[in-house]
């Protein structure tokens, strides 16, 4: 390998790119038009517009990626994680097209990326395993049939995904209709597919992963494990490593297992075998990520274990630098420095970063996909940055995180840093004895007051990007330009919206005006459903509407009590924050 195509964005594309560096390897980044002047452009050696905003037409763009690996000269594809990473498609296309795939066979992929053959191969493991349905469920009506059969709660999720994405838990046999249409519709925006499967649920669990190395020529090792316990909506906001509080036998059952997984699996590249592990000490396999990890940098810093490297050395063809499992040294945390509101249920707010100030000092490890003036995009993810802490055990390790906490500013945009710094003084995430969290807990026991953040934003205006032809030695070119700017210069220097005035929203449109009772929308995103009927006679706190935004559906309730009047917005349609939704009389 001499050229890496990184099939992604973000933090991780920094990280890759940063990883080829180190390799000797040229890296080569592509972007959708929001990404345009993104960190991971301008990290990379080179990098390539792939033309358009949404996901589908961007970086879940089979087509379009394979054709800037190739002219760009690329002779490898890294696909990150997310979107297309656990894709057996993306990587098949990837190896037709006479490239190296740094990852997991597509056969790989597909039997372990698929939840359903996934748990077939954990029983032919030996792996501990909970109920679950023998493949995708058709509907919500089977879905509830299952729980009526193996009882209360269930998770349901999404057959390819991974990331929280997908994942539904219904409490209720009146909930798993809703939770059932809510997974397949996250699925579907996330992964492209809406197949989603039902299993029972572990009550109060801890999230437990065993990060996985396997090359071609019989190496497999456990790199170490992870306790990702701290969730919101099932996804991952705090992780550490190694997983504290198990024991021996513990310990030993899920290194045994994720390593016969992967035998079983004929596995090759690194992944994360996951697991369940409840109050009274069950395991159950969860499923296995065939992808680098979010958290993989808590790994990394424990065990002195490059993980990159190591994918690019298998790629390559090469045994593993190492063929025994790891001793953990020291403790090591990752926070995610999400754009997030936690004060409001941990609401997305897109914009532009107006000041990122990272903390120094020993042990501190920043992984960012953003700068001061980076604007975080309405269309992606939310995870902006990541903030590893590490030190010699546990103890010091949350000592210097509290510290290096409180030292971050993110400004410009909310973000999530309130909540950690609550978090690493809570007594159920820093007893010396036990974990006092599970995979719930942010929901069901976190009561610490956060002030609400004041730069909850609309996705910024003016981000747009628009071409025109110029003529450079004769030759015509396309020049792309913040469209902002480009209306700007064909105003001759002026405002793109011929001169602004008082009362005109940051869009250019009139400001919307407050009446009584009016709910303005707290987020930009899209309708994906009206909950409520119009004219409906609501109670504070009932549910209203369901949007989406940056892969995430939030349900927006009643602000007060009286009569439903709907604004005339119908699924799919957009909505920018401060828009009225509706009026309750």
């Amino acid at each position: 390998m001499k050229k890496v195509l990184i099939a992604n964005r973000g933090e991780i594309a920094v990280r890759v790119a940063r990883a080829c560096a180190d390799a000797g390897l040229l890296s080569v980044a592509v972007y959708a038009d929001p990404d345009a002047d993104a960190l991971h452009v301008r990290r990379a050696d080179e990098a390539y517009a792939l033309g358009g905003s949404a996901p589908s037409e961007t970086y879940l763009d089979m087509g379009k990626i394979i054709a800037a690996a190739l002219r760009s000269g690329a002779d490898a594809v890294h696909p990150g994680y997310g979107f297309l990473s656990e894709n057996a498609d993306f990587a098949h296309a990837v190896i037709d097209a006479g490239l190296t795939w740094i990852g997991p066979t597509p056969e790989a992929i597909r039997l372990l990326g698929n939840k359903v053959t996934a748990r077939d191969v954990a029983v032919r493991a030996g792996a501990p395993l909970v109920p679950g349905s023998d493949g995708p469920v058709a509907n919500a009506a089977q879905a509830r049939a299952f729980a009526e059969e193996h009882g209360l709660p269930v998770a349901i999720k999404a057959a390819f995904g991974g990331g929280g994405r997908g994942l539904k838990i219904a409490r209720s046999l009146e909930d798993v209709e809703d939770a059932f249409d809510s997974a397949v519709r996250e699925a579907t925006v996330a992964f492209g597919r809406g197949e989603c499967f039902v299993e029972r649920f572990l009550d109060k669990p801890r999230h437990i992963e065993a990060q996985v190395l396997a090359d071609t020529h019989g190496n497999v090792v456990v790199v170490g494990t992870r306790d990702c316990s701290l969730q919101r909506r099932h996804q991952k906001l705090v992780e550490e490593a190694p997983a504290p509080f198990l024991s021996p036998e513990q310990r030993e059952r899920i290194h045994a297992s994720a390593k016969a997984i992967c035998r079983e699996a004929n596995y090759h590249g690194a992944g994360t075998v996951e697991y369940l592990l409840a109050a009274d000490g069950t395991i159950s396999f969860l499923e296995v990520n065939t992808r680098l990890q979010v958290e993989h940098p808590v790994t990394e810093e424990t065990t002195g274990v490059d993980l990159v490297q190591e994918q690019f050395r298998i790629a390559a063809g090469g045994e593993l630098s190492f063929t025994e499992d790891p001793e953990p040294r020291g403790h090591s945390f990752e926070f995610r420095l999400n754009a997030e509101d936690p004060a409001r249920g941990f609401l997305p707010g897109p914009g532009t970063i107006t000041a990122f100030e990272a903390p120094t000092g020993p042990g501190l490890r920043i992984d960012s996909g953003v700068r001061s003036g980076s604007t975080i995009p309405g269309q992606y993810d939310s995870l902006a940055a990541k903030l590893i802490v590490t030190g010699a055990d546990r103890a010091q390790a949350l000592r210097r995180a509290r510290t290096a906490l409180d030292e971050m500013v993110i400004a410009g945009v909310p973000t999530v840093l309130p909540f950690h710094r609550a978090v690493v003084r809570a007594e159920a995430f820093t007893g010396e004895d036990s974990l006092g969290i599970y995979t719930t807990w942010i929901e069901s026991e976190f009561a610490e007051p956060l002030a609400a953040s004041p730069e909850i934003a609309a996705a910024t205006a003016g981000t747009e990007r628009s071409e025109l032809t110029i003529e450079v030695d004769g030759k015509a070119v396309r020049l792309g330009l913040p469209a902002k700017l480009l209306g700007a210069l064909l105003n001759g220097g002026g405002s793109p919206n011929g001169g602004g005035s008082a009362g005109v929203s940051a869009a250019g449109q009139p400001a919307p005006e407050q009446e009584p009772g009016a709910l303005p929308s707290p987020m930009t995103g899209n309708i994906v459903k009206w909950v409520a009927e119009e004219g409906a006679v609501v109670e504070a706190g009932d549910p209203l509407l369901v949007l989406e935004a940056m892969k995430m559906e939030t349900t927006i309730t009643a602000h007060r009590g009286g009569t439903l009047v709907r604004r005339d917005m119908q699924t799919g349609a957009p909505v920018a924050r401060g828009d009225i939704l509706a009026v309750i009389s």
